[in-house]
């Protein structure tokens, strides 16, 4: 199998180059069109504003929140999964508030508000964008594990990071799905999902852009922290950003390549999942780190799983 894999990842061959303005028109176009749809709901970009106010306490989070029950729900359910560890159960957002902290209580809501941005059923045989989600879930969950195991301080930042790397999917997805369809068509996906080309060649065939562009210029429409913006518009290429930036998006890079080696993987963007020692380097992170969070990753993905559908 993986040397299979490996004559398949020789025959890949970089996208022709598309002009700047080409791109920016086809990244402007869509935002454009899907304004209407891919918003994130008013309770989640009120907690945004509120949390990157430097005057915001955790008692105002805990008014908004409070607002929406549903939400306050799942950000519970979130808090008292195995995936965070705390002692005891949580039954209050205002505890979630104290033990977690607002940044990640905010990305946490941001997190339950993306879930219907990935629905939309089969786009081919195969692929769907439940693939494309429970993908995310383990990137995001990969990407806090790493941030986490080199006591890294921006862990949630990771999580979510991890989670909306691939948003630009969920663009073209929502934009037109026909041109993605034949997108995913052109990369030739076996059954067990190794594409032939890679799908950021075929993107650019068709669309004149790739994920990396749109998701990009919606986290610049979201106003999202310059980090996210970095992450989805990278993380093929962490290396081309200034030394000062390469840090998260390193993280999310080989937590792609972690999570493409699970069960039922999406890896329509990946020529190869062996992971870059330049990625490592960048983070100072060892080979039997990421083993270890290999390991750990596939006993966690059923409860991530559940935890945010």
């Amino acid at each position: 199998m993986m040397r299979n894999e490996s004559c398949l990842a020789t025959k890949w061959s970089l996208p022709m180059p598309v002009d700047a303005q080409t791109r920016d028109n086809a990244v402007n176009s869509a935002i454009r069109e899907i304004s209407h749809i891919a918003t994130l709901p008013e309770i989640t970009l009120k907690i945004i504003q509120l949390v990157e106010s430097p005057t915001s306490t955790a008692q105002d989070l805990h008014k908004v929140i409070s607002n929406d029950p549903a939400l306050c729900s799942r950000i519970l359910k979130v808090v008292n999964s195995a995936f965070y560890g705390l002692p005891g159960q949580v039954g209050s957002i205002n505890r979630a508030i104290v033990l977690l902290g607002l940044n990640a209580v905010k990305n946490i809501a941001i997190a339950a508000s993306l879930t219907k941005l990935f629905r939309g059923g089969s786009v081919t045989p195969n692929f769907a964008a439940k693939d494309l989600w429970e993908h995310s879930i383990a990137v995001g969950a990969a990407s806090k594990m790493i941030a986490d195991s080199l006591r890294m301080a921006f862990a949630d930042e990771a999580f979510l990071a991890g989670l909306i790397h691939d948003l630009g999917i969920v663009v073209e997805l929502q934009f037109d799905r026909n041109k993605l369809v034949e997108a995913v068509t052109r990369t030739n996906t076996s059954a067990d999902g190794v594409p032939a080309r890679g799908l950021l060649e075929t993107e650019d065939e068709v669309f004149g852009a790739t994920h990396q562009d749109f998701g990009s210029g919606l986290c610049v429409k979201w106003k999202f922290p310059k980090s996210f913006a970095n992450v989805t518009g990278f993380h093929h290429r962490p290396l081309e950003l200034p030394d000062d930036g390469r840090t998260m998006v390193c993280i999310v890079a080989i937590a792609d390549r972690l999570a493409a080696s699970m069960k039922k993987p999406f890896r329509l963007d990946l020529p190869t999942i062996d992971i870059p020692s330049e990625y490592l380097d960048q983070i100072k992170m060892t080979r039997d780190g990421t083993e270890d969070v290999k390991l750990k990753l596939s006993a966690q993905l059923e409860s991530m799983s559940q935890m945010l559908n």
